[in-house]
Order: structure tokens, then C-alpha cells, then sequence
């Protein structure tokens, strides 16, 4: 009997272990462009922690996983690039990369990337975004899929005549982000973004004392976009006076809306030619909806928030509050909003979560009562 017990559980570790995921290691000084390319669909490729200069990857398989190990492992482009584009390029298929640090992008064509997406659905989580020309860069395909979870961009390039955004969504499918930081920018926007369907809950997006960024938040096609429980923070020394922008440019979805819910919205420039969300109606849809619903707003400018139908809840503090940016305190106001609005569209207004410092998400209990802006009491 115990002869057999012992057959039959051999047998079992052995079908377990053939069914276990593939696993390549790329340890410092090793070729990642290597790893991936001879992956099979569905391996996992780790990067061991250390500082990795001139590594960049294509990846064209139709399931991948590339991951950083242990303290997380920096990418330097030191002058290299994969197919005059970015660090990592992804083709397509089902893709996460998770706990990495790319660096220093630079290309011809001046939009470097630390990744750029060309097709597929793309997961990146627990990422960071330095010094690169664009952080990350997608492609104009509707059936393209983003999600960034738990991430950093910042320290944008100063170039002079040159736009690098922090993150720049095409015009794809679907873009979700959660729980990132972004600051540091230079003339390009922190977040841009041409998707038809927008997900950007629980972020950070505050430009730094150094920082001199366009806009915070830039919609220009319109869009459907659900904006709830964020901080967007203007700098002194900004490039243009308005935080969130919705419907600049030509071209926009027929099935545009804004929906800004529990955001703190901050201006630290002395101008009140400041505009907290500025929407181009006459670039819009006819049928174009916009809801601003329990938002706070810090400092001088203009916060049209009574020209939208179903906006209620929203408070503006005329002086922006003391203390640093990342003084969670210093962005939260004692008082009641107003109970959320029903649900948009089957999505709710009240956050399930919030941004927690120096990255990603906390969650948050339903309650009856709602302060307006980012953060809650608890």
C-alpha cells in the first residue's frame, strides 16, 4: 500500500512539474532581446535585479509574461532601442509586464519609448517610467487594450520644440489606469489619451515644484471617460492653463462623456486664467455629456462646474492648501459632499478605493456620507 501511495504521489509531483510554467532568467550582463525572442507562448521571462544597460525586447508572442524579480531591475537604454521605437515593443497577444524600470529612451523620431504597444491587450504593473522620451506610447488600433496598475512616470526630457508626454494612449479600444504616480513633466501632458473608453481611477497625476507639464489630463478625441478619485496638481510654471481637457482636437467619438467624480483638482500658478477642466463644446458631439459630481478645487481659476447638467457636490477652496504635494492631508477637506449620482452608464460615482502614497491603491467602505475630493476620513 504505501508502495503505492508512493508511486501514485511521485506520479503526481511530476505532472505538476511538467504543467508548471516555463521560465526563462536573464540575469545582468545577459541579452533580454535573446530570452524573448526564443520564448515559447506562455513562458514567463524574469529579469534579475540590477542595472541592465542596452537590453530592449520585441515581443511577438500571443501569451508572455516578462517580470522583474526582487528589488525591481532598471532598463538603460544606453543609447539602444528596439526597431527605432522603444526599450520593450509589443506586437500583440495577451501580454504583462510587471515590476520593471525602464530608462532613457531616445529614437530619431523623438518619441522614444520606454514600451510601446502596437497591438494586443497589454497589462504593466508595478513599472516605472524615467527620463524617456514618451513613458509609454501605444498605436491607433480599436481593438488595442491597455491596463496600468500601480505604476511610475516622471522626469520627462527638456527639449526644447519637442512634446513628451508621460504616458500617451492612441486611439485604441480601452484604457484603464489605477494607483500611479505621474509629475515631472516638460510641455508634453502627464496623461493623454485618444481611447474610446476611459478607466482613470485612484491616480496621482500632480506636476512637481520643478515640473513645467501642458495639461494634467488631455481627452482631445472626447471619448467615454470615467474620471473618479483622482489628484491632478498644475505647477507654477505650467505650459497651459488648463488641468483636465476634454474635446480639443477634431475627430471625436460619437459616444463622448466626461464623468469627473471625487477628484482634487489643485492650481499652484498664480494666474486665474486657470481653467480646472476645460471642455471644447463646439468640438463635441451635439449629444455629448459632461458630470462633475463631488469634486474639490484648490486655488484660482475657473471651475465651470454649474454649467453641466447632473453636476452636483462640487467645492472649490480659493488658496491652494499648505504644505507639499505628497502631504496627503493637505488635500483633504473636513465636510460632506452629496450622495453620488446613480450610476453613469452602469458605473457607479462613489470610489471603491483611493490613492495611497508613494503608490497605488487603498480600499475605501461605502458609507452615507462623502467628503468631496480624492480622500475620505478613513
Amino acid at each position: 500500500m504505501r508502495r503505492r501511495r508512493a508511486l501514485a504521489g511521485a506520479v503526481a509531483a511530476l505532472a505538476s512539474a511538467s504543467c508548471a510554467t516555463p521560465t526563462r532568467r536573464v540575469a545582468v550582463g545577459r541579452s533580454l532581446f535573446e530570452a524573448v525572442r526564443e520564448a515559447h507562448d506562455g513562458e514567463v521571462i524574469e529579469v534579475e535585479p540590477g542595472a541592465h544597460f542596452g537590453q530592449t525586447a520585441v515581443i511577438t508572442q500571443s501569451r508572455l509574461t516578462l517580470r522583474g524579480v526582487g528589488a525591481r531591475p532598471v532598463l538603460h537604454a544606453a543609447g539602444q532601442n528596439a526597431e527605432g521605437k522603444a526599450l520593450i515593443v509589443v506586437r500583440g497577444g495577451d501580454i504583462r509586464i510587471e515590476n520593471l524600470e525602464m530608462r532613457g529612451a531616445r529614437v530619431a523620431s523623438g518619441n522614444g519609448a520606454g514600451i510601446r504597444l502596437e497591438g494586443g491587450r497589454l497589462q504593466v504593473e508595478r513599472c516605472a517610467f524615467f527620463d524617456n522620451e514618451m513613458g509609454l506610447l501605444t498605436a491607433n488600433r480599436a481593438d488595442i487594450e491597455l491596463t496600468v496598475h500601480d505604476c511610475e512616470f516622471g522626469e520627462a526630457p527638456r527639449h526644447i520644440g519637442l512634446l513628451h508626454h508621460l504616458l500617451y494612449v492612441g486611439r485604441i479600444g480601452r484604457f484603464e489606469i489605477r494607483g500611479s504616480r505621474l509629475q515631472g513633466g516638460f510641455r508634453g501632458h502627464l496623461i493623454k489619451s485618444r481611447a474610446r473608453l476611459n478607466h482613470i481611477h485612484a491616480n496621482f497625476a500632480v506636476d512637481d515644484e520643478t515640473g513645467e507639464a501642458s495639461y494634467e489630463l488631455d481627452l482631445p478625441n472626447g471619448g467615454v471617460a470615467w474620471v473618479v478619485g483622482n489628484v491632478f496638481g498644475q505647477a507654477a510654471r505650467t505650459q497651459n492653463p488648463a488641468l483636465v481637457a476634454f474635446g480639443a482636437e477634431s475627430d471625436p467619438h460619437a459616444d463622448s462623456l466626461l464623468v469627473m467624480a471625487h477628484n482634487t483638482l489643485v492650481n499652484r500658478a498664480a494666474s486665474d486664467q486657470a481653467e480646472f477642466v476645460k471642455v471644447w463644446r463646439d468640438r463635441l458631439p451635439a449629444a455629448a455629456e459632461v458630470i462633475l459630481s463631488n469634486n474639490l478645487v484648490f486655488g484660482p481659476g475657473r471651475f465651470d462646474g454649474s454649467a453641466w447638467a447632473g453636476s452636483i457636490g462640487n467645492l472649490r477652496v480659493d488658496t491652494p492648501p499648505l504644505g507639499g504635494f505628497h502631504a496627503r492631508s493637505a488635500f483633504t477637506l473636513v465636510g460632506d459632499g452629496v450622495a453620488p449620482p446613480a450610476p453613469v452608464r452602469g458605473v457607479p460615482l462613489a470610489p471603491v478605493e483611493e490613492f495611497r502614497f508613494p503608490v497605488g491603491t487603498r480600499p475605501l467602505r461605502q458609507r452615507s456620507h462623502w467628503r468631496p475630493g480624492a480622500f475620505q476620513d478613513d
